[in-house]
C-alpha cells in the first residue's frame, strides 16, 4: 500500500482509513494466500529449493506487514509466528519436510479463515490456530529456538521502517585474502549481507583456481562483482565489510545515483569503458580489441585478455544500470490494474446497449437509403464492433489460475484416498471469461473428485494390471474458434460400459433390446441419483456430482462428452463459449415472433413440408441424407394454435451428443446477440436463456435447446399435447424425408 494512498485518506477519520485500506488489501490478501499455497506444493516436490523457501518467507512477510497495517493484529500476530519459524527454515537452521508442509498448509487455511471472518462475517476457529502454533512450537529445535530468534509476537506488530536516503548503484569488488578461511572468515556470509541491502548482481571470478593437485582446501581463490542498488548509503556496505576490511581487497565505486543530472540517461556505459574503469584492460587493449572485425567482448576474450567471466560482470552491470534508470524514469509501466468486478459488469452492459442502437442505426440507414447516413452508420458499425472486442478481452483471464487451484485439491483427495497422483496441465494460458471462469470452477472440481476417486486405480492395482504405481490426470485447454476446449482425462481403469448399461436398465432409462452407441450409454451417468459405485465414500458415489456437472455446463451454454477406453483411461471434454454476454446465433421467425437458436448448437437447417410431416405417420421424426433425426415443433411446445405455413425448416442442433431438430417458420440468417436477462417474473420459465433487443427495438427471445430437449423428454410441454419425438424407433420407415436447404 503506497503512501499516496494514506495521503489521499487523510482528510477521513481513522475509521475510514482502515476501512478503506482493508477494502484495498482484500484482492491482494487472497492473491497471497494462492501464491503460499503454490510455492509449498512446489516445495514439498524440492524441500532443498532457497528461492521456494524465499517465496514462502515473501508471502509470510507481506501478509503480516500489510495485515498489521489494515489494523489485522490477529492476522497479523499469527503470520508473525509462521515467519519466524520459516525465517529459520531459511537461515538452514531448520530442514523442509512433509509434516512441515502439512502444518504450513493447515496454517493458511487458518489464515484464510481468519481473512473470510474479516470480509465475510463469522468468526474464525480461534481454538484451531492456537493448536497450529503449538505443532510449530513442537517443531521448532532447542537449538534454533534461541530467544532473540522466537521472541513473542508482539499484540500489535510493527511496520518496518522505511528505507530513507537516494537510490545509487555501486560497483563493488571483493577480494577476499588467500588465507580468509584460516582467519575464520566466510565470504558467504558477507555476500548475503549485501544481498540483504537491495537489489544485486552478483559475479564470481575463478581463474585463479588451481588445478587439483596444487589446490589447497583451505586457501580462498575466488573474488567476487558485485552490482548493488541500495538506499541505506556507503556506510552500510562498508558495515558489511567491518571484519576483513583490512585483510582484503575491497573496492567500492558509485556508478548510478537517483536525482543526479550525471545519470539523467536510460544509455549507459560501453563495455569497454566498464573494462577500462575496473582496471581489466588498459587503452591499448582496448584500441586493440576496437580495431578487430568482432565484438569487443568476443576480441578480448579470444586474445586472452579478460576472462568470460569479466564480460558476464560487464554484461550484468550494463543490465542492471539500465533497469534502475528504466524504473525511476517510468520507462517500466505498470502491467496490470484492479478494477472492481461491478465496474466491468457495467461497462460491458453499456457495450451491449451500443450494440444495440448501431443495430437500430444501420436498419434505420438502410430503410431510409440515405448515403451519409449509410456511411456514418458503417463507421459506427466497425468503431462499435472494436469497441465490444476490446471490452470483452477485459473480462478475459487465464485459465491456468483455476488449474493452479486444483494441486491443493489433488494432493489433499490422493492422501485420503490413498493413491499416487501426479497432474499434469497444459494450455493455462488459454483465456475465458471471468464468469465463466467462476461458474466452472465446481463442475471441474466434481470431475477431478470423479476421476481420483472412480478412475484411477490403487497403487497396487496398477502395478498388478502393468502400470506405474503412479496415476496421471493431465487438465488441458486450448482455443476452437469461438469456443474453449478443457479436458480432463486420466490413465485409470476406463468406464464400465456394460455395468453403466445394466443401470440404466435397471433404472427404466433403457431399453434393454436396443443397441445404444457408446456417448448414449455414457451419458446415463449424467442422470440424477445414477451411480455404479458398490459402496459410497467421503468423496462420491451417491449420484449426485455428474448431475450437476451436466446442470452447470448447460447453464454455461457448453456441451460434455465422454470418451473412454477399459484398462486405459477416460477424457471429459467441455466445450464452452469464450464469452456469456455477447453471443452468435440464427434468428428464426415462428407466427410473427423472432427466436434466437445460440449458433453454438447449430449444425444445418433442412426444410420441412407437409408431405414430409405424412410421411412421418404422425412422429416428429425426420429423414435427413438416411439419418432419422427428431425434432421438437415449437409451434405445439409454445401452445400456438394458428396453421403452420406450407414449407417450414427445421433447425438442427447438437446437445450432448443428440442431434434434435427444432420447427420453425423461416430461418432468417445470423445475427449477433447481445443477451439480456429475463425479468423475475419469467424466472420459472423453461426452455428460455434470456432476450436481446433486435434493431427495430422489437424483443427476440433466446432458446435454450438443451433445457427444451429435457423438457420435452419429460412430456412436460406446456400445451400436453406433444408427443414425445425423442422416443422415435429407430427403425422408422426412410421414406420419412425431409430435404436440405441452404441458410
Amino acid at each position: 500500500m503506497s503512501d499516496t494512498t494514506c495521503d489521499h485518506f487523510e482528510d477521513d477519520s481513522t475509521e475510514n482509513i482502515i476501512e478503506r485500506l482493508r477494502e484495498a488489501f482484500k484482492e491482494e490478501a487472497y492473491e497471497l494466500l494462492r501464491e503460499l499455497e503454490t510455492a509449498l506444493l512446489e516445495l514439498e516436490k524440492t524441500p532443498a529449493d532457497a528461492e521456494l523457501i524465499s517465496r514462502v518467507f515473501r508471502a509470510m512477510h507481506t501478509i503480516k506487514g500489510s495485515g498489521s497495517a489494515c489494523e489485522m493484529t490477529e492476522i497479523a500476530a499469527f503470520t508473525h509466528d509462521l515467519e519466524t519459524f520459516f525465517d529459520m527454515v531459511r537461515k538452514g537452521k531448520i530442514a523442509v519436510t512433509k509434516e512441515i508442509i502439512d502444518l504450513t498448509l493447515m496454517a493458511r487455511d487458518q489464515i484464510k479463515s481468519m481473512f473470510d471472518a474479516f470480509y465475510k462475517g463469522g468468526a474464525a476457529d480461534e481454538a484451531r490456530g492456537r493448536e497450529v502454533l503449538a505443532l510449530f512450537k513442537k517443531l521448532t529445535p532447542a537449538s534454533a529456538a534461541a530467544p532473540s530468534d522466537v521472541a513473542p509476537a508482539p499484540a500489535h506488530p510493527q511496520k518496518e521502517a522505511p528505507i530513507q536516503g537516494k537510490s545509487v548503484t555501486y560497483r563493488i569488488r571483493f577480494k577476499p585474502a588467500p588465507d580468509s578461511f584460516e582467519q575464520g572468515s566466510d565470504p558467504v556470509v558477507i555476500l548475503n549481507e549485501i544481498r540483504e541491502l537491495g537489489p544485486c548482481q552478483i559475479i564470481a571470478h575463478t581463474e585463479d583456481v588451481p588445478c587439483l593437485e596444487d589446490y589447497r582446501a583451505t586457501r580462498c581463490y575466488t573474488y567476487w562483482d558485485i552490482i548493488l542498488t541500495t538506499r541505506l548509503g556507503r556506510n552500510a556496505i562498508e558495515d558489511a565489510f567491518i571484519f576483513v576490511r583490512d585483510s582484503s581487497e575491497t573496492r567500492i565505486d558509485v556508478i548510478d545515483e537517483e536525482g543526479s543530472a550525471e545519470f539523467d540517461s536510460v544509455a549507459y556505459k560501453k563495455m569497454g569503458e566498464i573494462l577500462l574503469e575496473r582496471g581489466d584492460i588498459t587503452s591499448d587493449d582496448l584500441q586493440k580489441a576496437l580495431q578487430s572485425m568482432k565484438k569487443i567482448g568476443e576480441a578480448l576474450v579470444e586474445s586472452g585478455i579478460v576472462t568470460p567471466e569479466k564480460i558476464e560482470s560487464a554484461l550484468a552491470e550494463q543490465q542492471h544500470v539500465r533497469e534502475m534508470r528504466e524504473q525511476r524514469q517510468g520507462f517500466e509501466t505498470i502491467s496490470s490494474i484492479r478494477v472492481a468486478t461491478e465496474k466491468l459488469d457495467s461497462l460491458v452492459n453499456l457495450v451491449g446497449e451500443l450494440v444495440t442502437v448501431q443495430a437500430r442505426l444501420t436498419q434505420t440507414s438502410q430503410t431510409h437509403s440515405i448515403p451519409g447516413l449509410v456511411s456514418i452508420a458503417e463507421e459506427v458499425e466497425r468503431l462499435t464492433a472494436e469497441l465490444r472486442d476490446k471490452t470483452m478481452s477485459v473480462r478475459m483471464l487465464p485459465i491456468g489460475s483455476t488449474f493452479g487451484n486444483f494441486r491443493r485439491l489433488f494432493r489433499d483427495l490422493s492422501r485420503d484416498l490413498g493413491k499416487e497422483v501426479e497432474l499434469a496441465t497444459e494450455g493455462g494460458e488459454t483465456e475465458l471469461d471471468k464468469t465463466v471462469i467462476e461458474r466452472l470452477n465446481d463442475p471441474l472440481v466434481h470431475i477431478i473428485r470423479n476421476s481420483l476417486d472412480h478412475g484411477l486405480e490403487s497403487p497396487e492395482a496398477r502395478v498388478a494390471a502393468g502400470k506405474s504405481r503412479k496415476g496421471q490426470v493431465r487438465l488441458s485447454a486450448i482455443h476452437s474458434g469461438a469456443h474453449v476446449l478443457i479436458q480432463i482425462s486420466d490413465d485409470g481403469k476406463g468406464l464400465d460400459r456394460e455395468a453403466i448399461h445394466a443401470k440404466a436398465v435397471e433404472k427404466g432409462l433403457a431399453d434393454p433390446n436396443t443397441d445404444l452407441s457408446d456417448s448414449e450409454i455414457y451419458s446415463f451417468i449424467f442422470t440424477p441419483g445414477f451411480s455404479t459405485a458398490k459402496k459410497v465414500t467421503s468423496v462420491s458415489g451417491r449420484g449426485v456430482g455428474l448431475d450437476v456437472v451436466k446442470r452447470a455446463i448447460d447453464a454455461l451454454r457448453g456441451t460434455i462428452e465422454i470418451a473412454s477406453e477399459k484398462g486405459r483411461g477416460t477424457t471429459f471434454t467441455l466445450k464452452l463459449p469464450l464469452t456469456l454476454a455477447i453471443i452468435d446465433g440464427l434468428l428464426v421467425m415462428l407466427e410473427g415472433q423472432r427466436y434466437v437458436i445460440p449458433l453454438t448448437y447449430v449444425k444445418e437447417c433442412v426444410e420441412l413440408t407437409r408431405q414430409n410431416r405424412e410421411d412421418g405417420h404422425g412422429r416428429n421424426i425426420a429423414n435427413v441424407r438416411g439419418e432419422i433425426v427428431p425434432y421438437i415443433n415449437l409451434r405445439d411446445q409454445f401452445s400456438i394454435v394458428d396453421s403452420a405455413p406450407e414449407r417450414e425448416q427445421i433447425v438442427i442442433t447438437e446437445s450432448g451428443g443428440m442431434r434434435v431438430g427444432f420447427v420453425v417458420d423461416h430461418v432468417i440468417g445470423g445475427h449477433q446477440t447481445v443477451i439480456k436477462n429475463l425479468g423475475r417474473y419469467y424466472h420459472g420459465i423453461e426452455g428460455l436463456s434470456g432476450a436481446t433487443i433486435l434493431g427495430d427495438g422489437t424483443v427476440a427471445l433466446i432458446l435454450d435447446v438443451p433445457r427444451l430437449v429435457r423438457l420435452v423428454e419429460r412430456g412436460e410441454n406446456r400445451a400436453g399435447m406433444l408427443r414425445n419425438p425423442l422416443g422415435a424407433s429407430p427403425g422408422a420407415p426412410e421414406q420419412a424425408g425431409a430435404g436440405k436447404t441452404s441458410m
